[in-house]
């Protein structure tokens, strides 16, 4: 595996439209079951390329993954990527297209031909994920306007592309009803990556307060209190729980558990688009929180401020 990934060599356009995760940088996702399920077989079948055959089948190599911002897309593709021991080639399609605000839709059709061919060359020795997909696969519009004609000739362009690539293709969305079904249907696996359900929540809380720990009963609570978060807004909270223990004591500034939720859910917040968990919603919430086993217990007996 360690070849494989020494191998791999960006050219100067994927290394300036791209960005390369290695494998030893990748975290497992937090999953829930069904996903977690899917992407368990998806993982087998691209093992089974001998076995496949037998019944006149492929390994399915694209898949596009929805679900809303902070779900943690970009975190699964690179986990699939590292299993495979490649490096993940991300490209953040709504950059790419940012880039060239302005420029013909041919600048942008040739950039992605470019693009695509030159990852094409070393389609066995990496993993490609076009990250905010739907800023080029939107659906196509008949109104005859200049904007729709460019628009449409992406979408034609981007067909093109995946039709050709012989890779592993990841693609990841927070608006996947608003792909293109021709786009949709050259997807082998579809993903919905939502928002975690309880066990998630316990997972994810307990994997980044760590190495700090709490007991059940406590992360429990903390559970109830962040239904609706999303795995990325977990992670900065309990993130940002570590941070003002270390910090506070510094500032003599009081370490009970209200006094640090307090101060992390007011620099932490959601997105005003996404649903308000009952912990930044609900002030009995938080004066729930507060009732928490507290403090956490640190590695080795430390104590918060030693």
């Amino acid at each position: 595996m360690s070849s494989e990934r020494e191998s791999f060599e960006p050219t100067p356009i994927i290394r300036q439209f791209a960005t390369i995760l290695r494998p030893d940088d990748a975290e497992p996702p937090v999953l829930a079951r069904n996903v977690r399920e899917s992407v368990h077989q998806w993982f087998t079948e691209l093992q089974s390329e001998k076995e496949l055959e037998q019944v006149n089948l492929k390994p399915r190599r694209t898949c596009i993954m929805g679900g809303p911002p902070g779900c943690g897309k970009t975190t699964l593709g690179h986990h699939l990527a590292a299993r495979q021991g490649l490096p993940v080639v991300v490209v953040d399609m709504a950059s790419l297209v940012s880039k060239w605000l302005g420029e013909s839709g041919r600048n942008i059709r040739d950039l992605f031909r470019d693009l695509f061919a030159q990852i094409e060359t070393q389609a066995d020795l990496c993993v490609l994920f076009l990250d905010e997909f739907d800023a080029v696969g939107i659906k196509r519009m008949s109104n005859g306007s200049g904007a729709d004609n460019e628009r449409n000739a992406i979408v034609v362009t981007i067909l093109q592309q995946i039709d050709r690539f012989s890779g592993t293709l990841l693609a990841a969305t927070n608006r996947p009803d608003d792909i293109d079904p021709a786009i949709w249907r050259r997807f082998g696996v579809h993903l919905d990556i939502g928002i975690p359900d309880d066990d998630c929540r316990y997972a994810i809380i307990a994997r980044y307060l760590s190495p700090l720990t709490l007991p059940e009963e406590a992360i429990d609570k903390l559970v109830k209190f962040t239904a609706g978060a999303t795995p990325a807004l977990l992670r900065q909270l309990m993130e940002g729980v570590r941070r003002d223990l270390v910090l506070a004591p510094k500032f003599k500034r009081d370490t009970s558990a209200l006094a640090v939720f307090r101060r992390v859910i007011t620099s932490v917040r959601p997105h005003a688009d996404m649903t308000i968990p009952e912990l930044w919603g609900d002030r009995k919430a938080l004066d729930e929180v507060s009732k928490i086993a507290w403090p956490p217990e640190w590695p080795s007996g430390r104590g918060t401020g030693e």
